[in-house]
C-alpha cells in the first residue's frame, strides 16, 4: 500500500510509503514515480491545501503524531516530511517558508530529494528547522524488537528482521555495532591474484563455514583500509570475488603488499562463527535473522536497536543552470544509513580518504602482485576515474545552502558530501556547490568521515563551465568526534578541489586517520604536471584523459585557522593531523592547536603542495611537527615548492622534508618550547582554537 504526492515540476516525485518495501530501501527495487500534477491549482484541488496570502511568511508544522490530511498548522500538523515538501512548493515563490519539525523521529522509507523547486524562489528562503526545545531526528532506520537468547553459552541474542536485510552497521543504545570480525596474522596466509592461500592449518576451518560468499577480508596498512568479498573457500584456497580482489592488489599499499610490512593488519569479517566480541553482530539475510552479542552494559530486554534501511537520507541537487537555492536545515538530527556497495563483488578498493577503484581495469597486469604493488602504468590510467563514497546527506548543483546546529550521527558512511562526483550523488549531478555554510553542527559516531567537499574527476579540478565549480565553502564551529570507524582511511574533514574554502574554529578528535585534509591529485593536474608522474614506471601522461594542463585547478585560497585537532591518526602512520596536497595559491594554515598525536605527523605538506603559508600554529606531543614531501629522496623532482613555515611553536617532534632554498621551501623563526613554557602568543592561540563560545 502506498500513497504518492505529485510535485509541481518535473524531476521530483515524493513517495510517502507505509510498507517496508519502499523505494531505495535496503531490500526492495525502486517504485516508479506517478504522474505529476500539471498546475498548482490541480495540486491545491487534489491535496486540499489551505491557501495563504502571498508575501506573508509561511510556517508549516510537522509532527510524528500529525496527519497528512491536516493543513500543516500548529493544531493540525502534517505527519511526514514529504507531505510538508509538497506544501513548501506552493508558497516558496512568494514567501519565506519555514518547515517546523516537532520533537520525535521521522523514519523515512525513501531518501528526501530536493530539486531547484524545493529551495527559495525569487529571493525567498526555505528553512527546515526544529521546533523550540525540540530535537527531531530524520532516520533511515527501523527499530528491531523481539530479542531472544539464541546461544546462552556464547551470549548471543537473535531477532527477526525482514528477509533480505543486510546492513553493514547497526546501532545499539546509540553506539555503532560492527559486523562480526576476527583478526588474523598475515603470516597465516599467502596472497595470489585469484585470492588467498591458507598456510596455517588452524584456519582450515573456514572451508567448513556456511555462507562463505558473504565473508569479507579487510586490510589496513600505511594509509588504506581495503575491503574485498570472498567467493568461496575450497580447501586451503580462499577464492575472492572479482573485480574487487584484483583492484585491491594493485596500486599502493595493497592487501597483498602493504607498505607497513609486518605492522599491517588483516581481518576476516561477517560470519556467525566470528561473533565473539560484545558490540558486534551478524545478519542472515536469507532467513531474516539478526544476531547480536551485547556489550556488558546492555540489557537486550530494554536496549534500543536500530537497523538502517536506507543508503542515504537527503539528496540536494538542481542543475548548473538552475541550482537549488536558499535552503537551510537547522537543529535537525540525521541518523541511520548504511552504504552497501562494499558488499558487492567490487568490494571497496580504497585509495585515499573516501576515493575507491571500481569496475574492471583495461590492460590489467599479468602479474599484479609482482609488478603493480608499487604502482604501475595500468594503475595510473585509473586516477581520474576513481569514485567517491556517497555521503548520507548530499549537496551538488546548489547555492546558499546552510546546515546549522544539526546532529550528523549514527551514519554508515561519510556524513555530509558537498560538491562531490556525480557518482556520489543520488540526484545524478556532481560538483557545482557554492556558498555552502556548515556551522555549529555535531558529527559523531560515524562509519566514515564527517565532511567531504569537492570531487576528484577532471570536471572537479578543471570544470567545463564555471557553474560546475565548487567555491566559498564555510566550515565553522563544528565538533567532529569518533568518525571513520568502518572506513578508517577517511579524514575527519576533506576538501579536494574548491576555491575559497574556509575551515575555522572546529574541534576534530578521535579519528583513525587525518583530522583535516585539503587538496587532491598529488600535483598531477597543476600547470605543467608533476615530474614524479612522468617517469617510465608510471607514464601517467601517456594515457588519454591524463592531460598536462597549462591552467591551474580551482584549488586556491584555502584557509585553515583556529582549529583544535587532537587524538587523531590512531591507526595509520601516513598523513597528518592537518594535511595538504597540490598547488593552492593563497593557502593559509594558521593558529591551529594540534596536540596528542603521539608518533604521528602534525602538519604535512605532501606531493605538489605549493604556495602554502604555515604560521603561528601550536603543536604538542607529536612524533613529527612539520613534514614536507617533495620526493627529493628519489630524485630532485621539485613536486612541492614555494611553501613557508613561519613563527610556529612546538614542544616535540622532528622537522622532516625538503625545506631548502633550491625548492623555495622556507622555515623561519619556528620555536621549540620546553617544559610547557608556552609564550603568551602561543597561549593565546591555544585559548582561541576550537569551537567559539556562543555570543
Amino acid at each position: 500500500m502506498r500513497t504518492m504526492f505529485g510535485m509541481l515540476s518535473a524531476g521530483l516525485t515524493i513517495a510517502i510509503m507505509t510498507a517496508p518495501d519502499a523505494a531505495q530501501n535496503l531490500f526492495a527495487p525502486p517504485i516508479p514515480p506517478e504522474p505529476i500534477p500539471a498546475t498548482a491549482e490541480e495540486m491545491l484541488e487534489t491535496a486540499h491545501i489551505l491557501r495563504r496570502p502571498p508575501g506573508v511568511p509561511v510556517v508549516i508544522t510537522v509532527s510524528p503524531r500529525g496527519d497528512d490530511a491536516g493543513d500543516g498548522s500548529a493544531t493540525r500538523p502534517f505527519a511526514t516530511l514529504s507531505r510538508a515538501q509538497v506544501e513548501v512548493r506552493l508558497h516558496n515563490r512568494s514567501s519565506d517558508v519555514t518547515v517546523r519539525l516537532a520533537d520525535g523521529t521521522y523514519r523515512l522509507s525513501a531518501p528526501l530529494q530536493f530539486s531547484a523547486a524545493d529551495g527559495g524562489q525569487n529571493g525567498h528562503v526555505v528553512r527546515w528547522e526544529a521546533a523550540p526545545n525540540a530535537r527531531p531526528v530524520i532516520s533511515g532506520g527501523t527499530v528491531v524488537t523481539g530479542w531472544r537468547l539464541a546461544d546462552a553459552q556464547r551470549g548471543i541474542w537473535v531477532a527477526s528482521v525482514p528477509i533480505g536485510s543486510d546492513p553493514r552497521q547497526i546501532w545499539v543504545e546509540g553506539r555503532m555495532a560492527k559486523r562480526a570480525t576476527v583478526e588474523a596474522s598475515r603470516r597465516a596466509f599467502a596472497f595470489h591474484d585469484w585470492g588467498i592461500e591458507i598456510v596455517d592449518p588452524a584456519w582450515r576451518f573456514l572451508a567448513d563455514l556456511p555462507d562463505q560468499g558473504r565473508m569479507e577480508v579487510e586490510g589496513t596498512s600505511w594509509f588504506t583500509h581495503r575491503h574485498a568479498v570472498v567467493d568461496r573457500v575450497d580447501g586451503n584456497r580462499i577464492l575472492m570475488k572479482q573485480p574487487g580482489w584484483q583492484n585491491n592488489i594493485i596500486g599502493y599499499d595493497t592487501i597483498a603488499q602493504p607498505l607497513a610490512g609486518e605492522k599491517a593488519r588483516l581481518f576476516l569479517v561477517n560470519a556467525l562463527a566470528f561473533l565473539k566480541k560484545g558490540g558486534e553482530f551478524y545478519v542472515d539475510p536469507a532467513k531474516g535473522q539478526l544476531y547480536y552479542k551485547p556489550r556488558d552494559s546492555e540489557d537486550m530486554g530494554r536496549a534500543e536497536v536500530v537497523m538502517p534501511r536506507l543508503q542515504s537520507l537527503v539528496a540536494i541537487g538542481g542543475t548548473y543552470d538552475v541550482p537549488v537555492r536558499d535552503l537551510a536545515f537547522v537543529g535537525l538530527g540525521f541518523q541511520h544509513t548504511s552504504w552497501l556497495a562494499p558488499s558487492s563483488p567490487d568490494g571497496y578498493a580504497s585509495q585515499q580518504s573516501g576515493a575507491f577503484l571500481s569496475g574492471r581495469l583495461a590492460d590489467y597486469p599479468d602479474h599484479p602482485i609482482r609488478d603493480c604493488s608499487w604502482g604501475c602504468r595500468a594503475f595510473e590510467t585509473t586516477r581520474n576515474r576513481w569514485h567517491q563514497q556517497p555521503a548520507a546527506i548530499q549537496v551538488a548543483a546548489a547555492t546558499r545552502i546552510r546546515f546549522e546546529r544539526d546532529d550528523f550521527t549514527h551514519l554508515g558512511q561519510i556524513a555530509l558530501g558537498i560538491g562531490n562526483n556525480a557518482d556520489a550523488n543520488d540526484r545524478g549531478i556532481g560538483m557545482g556547490a557554492t556558498a555552502i555554510t556548515v556551522e555549529r553542527n555535531r558529527f559523531f559516531d560515524l562509519a566514515g568521515g564527517a565532511i567531504m567537499v569537492g570531487g576528484i574527476t577532471p570536471d572537479a579540478h578543471h570544470p567545463v563551465v564555471p557553474e560546475a565549480g565548487v567555491r566559498d565553502i564555510l566550515i565553522r564551529n563544528n565538533v567532529v568526534k569518533r568518525v571513520s570507524q568502518d572506513y578508517h582511511e577517511q579524514a575527519g574533514i576533506l576538501v579536494t578541489y574548491a576555491t575559497g574554502a574556509v575551515i575555522t574554529h572546529n574541534d576534530v578528535s578521535d579519528a583513525p586517520y587525518d583530522g583535516i585534509d585539503v587538496g587532491w591529485g598529488w600535483g598531477t593536474n597543476d600547470p605543467g604536471g608533476s615530474p614524479a608522474y612522468r617517469v617510465a614506471s608510471r607514464g601517467y601522461y601517456d594515457f588519454p584523459g591524463n592531460r598536462v594542463y597549462d591552467t591551474p585547478t580551482i584549488l586556491r585560497d584555502t584557509v585553515i585557522t583556529a582549529n583544535r585537532v587532537h587524538n587523531v591518526k590512531s591507526w595509520f602512520p601516513d598523513g597528518g593531523a592537518i594535511y595538504h596536497l597540490s598547488a593552492d595559491p593563497g593557502a593559509l594554515i594558521a593558529e591551529n592547536y594540534i596536540y596528542d598525536v603521539p608518533g604521528g605527523i602534525a602538519l604535512y605538506l605532501d606531493e605538489g603542495s605549493r604556495y602554502v603559508m604555515v604560521r603561528n600554529n601550536v603543536v604538542s606531543n607529536v612524533g613529527v611537527w612539520l613534514h614536507l614531501n617533495s620526493q627529493g629522496d628519489m630524485l630532485p623532482r621539485r613536486t612541492a615548492m614555494d611553501n613557508t613555515a613561519r613563527n610556529n611553536w612546538y614542544d616535540s617532534g622532528k622537522q622532516n622534508g625538503e625545506w631548502t632554498d633550491y625548492l623555495n621551501n622556507r622555515t623561519v623563526d619556528n620555536v621549540l618550547v620546553k617544559n610547557g613554557e608556552w609564550p603568551a602568543a602561543a597561549r593565546a592561540v591555544i585559548d582561541r582554537a576550537g569551537v567559539e563560545p556562543e555570543k
